[in-house]
């Protein structure tokens, strides 16, 4: 392998490690902070008891999300330096008020939050905890501007230098992207939180212990109505994110749909076989007119295909391939995302309904808490694939229509050195994920009786608070 192709796999392994985490983090913290104002609002000790041991899991989550973030932005410098150059005037703005702001407030508020159980009174610190929740999705806004130009550059100019000045820091909060980008991920952070709450709520129902049912039952219903809410919203600001594609970024949408060849009224694709050698499909099964209608709201209209694009490009750019590379990762992880956010949504409306009709109250119903103790990967599974689809659609371009892939990458990263750091960074990460799903599952699986904190004397009261620290340090 070259050195490219090494510096987009290690880009890549690194991207998807680092949000396995994040969305767990995005929605888990807006869910604890929902089962805490319950708990402030009615005075009812099972809320607390539900605050406590979600925002438990969280904070292992967050812990992990925070150290595979750091390294992912240094990769910035090291292997992409030619793209630091010509792009760091814009890019590094939104990402400095990200750090600069969001995430302290974020991991301030957390420590205020972990230690003030009984210390503060309750809407302060029931305000620390949506602080922590806001500040978290505020970060994912400001990372969410920084992506959003590399998929549709607003205000810059190109200096005589030849490096890309931003000219208007406003356009880049007003870039039409961001607006559908954000909440698309924001939404699907709480689908990934409501389904994480739902699997674990379930395993504990199958068990069936008598002191904790009814506030994993209350755990689990409430997951199934943020949950199924959330994944509506979030497959509607996909479909309006797809609309703004079919405009904005044609080839990318093409290339999620194996569509070569242009085509009025163009249909669905369902299943594709294709042979990107020659640029065509073998096998398509597709639903006519389908795509038209997703992308303009009619029957009829012009989908471009990647043969005709191509030469477009070729016209506007020069000489060059601009069609993404391996069409068919492109394709599945399009049909791996849309796949599971319908699935989803259909646990979703199942699940309410036995929830509600008090039938998963009464034992009722176990095949389909096995389900959802399965449903856990769903959100992880349409997360990875839709920023795959993001992503690797948009290749060959950085930024698109400004700069490509083979431009940006550092020229003087040789392959040695990416072999180590990959090798390296993947097994470090592979560590720290079976640490974090390990911790989670531990911690999953203990009863929501005990006080559940992270620190086993915090939120107790002076008594037992000395005892269990007592405990603790003489463990060590």
């Amino acid at each position: 392998m070259d050195a490219l192709t090494l510096a987009r796999l290690q880009f890549g392994i690194t991207t998807v490690y680092h949000f396995f985490f994040v969305p767990l983090s995005l929605g888990l913290s807006i869910i604890v902070a929902v089962m805490q104002t319950i708990y402030v609002r009615k005075g009812d000790e099972k809320y607390k008891q539900m605050a406590k041991f979600w925002g438990k899991l969280l904070l292992i989550n967050f812990a992990m999300g925070v150290v595979t973030g750091i390294v992912q932005e240094f990769q910035f410098g090291m292997n992409w330096s030619e793209y630091s150059r010509f792009v760091g005037d814009i890019f590094g703005a939104p990402l400095a008020v990200e750090a600069l702001v969001a995430f302290f407030i974020e991991s301030t508020f957390l420590g205020v939050w972990i230690f003030g159980w009984d210390k503060l009174s309750k809407r302060v610190h029931l305000t620390s905890i949506w602080l922590v929740a806001l500040a978290s999705n505020v970060s994912a806004f400001w990372i969410l501007v920084a992506n959003s130009f590399m998929q549709n550059p607003v205000g810059y100019q190109i200096a005589e230098s030849g490096r890309a000045e931003m000219t208007d820091f406003f356009a880049l909060l007003r870039n039409p992207n961001v607006w559908l980008q954000f909440p698309h991920v924001a939404l699907g952070g709480l689908t990934t939180g409501a389904f994480f709450v739902l699997g674990i709520s379930a395993f504990h129902l199958l068990r069936n212990k008598t002191g904790n049912r009814e506030v994993f039952y209350t755990s689990a219903r409430l997951a199934l109505i943020i949950g199924t809410v959330a994944v509506l919203a979030t497959m509607g600001f996909g479909h309006a994110q797809g609309q703004r594609m079919a405009d904005t970024q044609p080839m990318k949408l093409a290339a999620a749909e194996g569509l070569w060849n242009s085509e009025d009224p163009a249909g669905l694709s369902m299943f594709q076989i294709g042979n990107e050698a020659d640029r065509t499909s073998v096998v398509n099964i597709r639903i006519p007119s389908l795509l038209s209608f997703l992308s303009y709201n009619t029957p009829n209209g012009m989908v471009r295909g990647l043969n005709d694009i191509q030469a477009e490009y070729e016209a506007q750019y020069g000489p060059g391939d601009y069609i993404p590379p391996a069409i068919w990762l492109t394709y599945w992880s399009f049909r791996a995302m849309v796949g599971s956010g319908m699935l989803m949504f259909v646990l979703g409306l199942v699940g309410l309904y036995f929830a509600f009709s008090s039938r998963m109250r009464e034992g009722k119903g176990k095949w389909l808490l096995r389900i959802f103790i399965a449903a856990i990967i769903l959100p992880y599974l349409a997360n990875s694939t839709g920023w795959i689809l993001t992503e690797v659609g948009r290749q060959p371009w950085i930024v698109q229509g400004l700069m490509t892939i083979d431009q940006a990458v550092s020229p003087n990263v040789t392959v040695e050195m990416l072999w180590i750091s990959l090798i390296g960074f993947t097994l470090l990460y592979g560590v720290l994920m079976v640490a974090d799903i390990y911790l989670l599952q531990k911690y999953a699986r203990e009863d929501m009786s005990g006080s559940g904190d992270l620190v086993p004397w915090a939120g107790s009261d002076d008594a037992e608070k000395g005892a269990k620290k007592a405990r603790y340090e003489g463990a060590y």
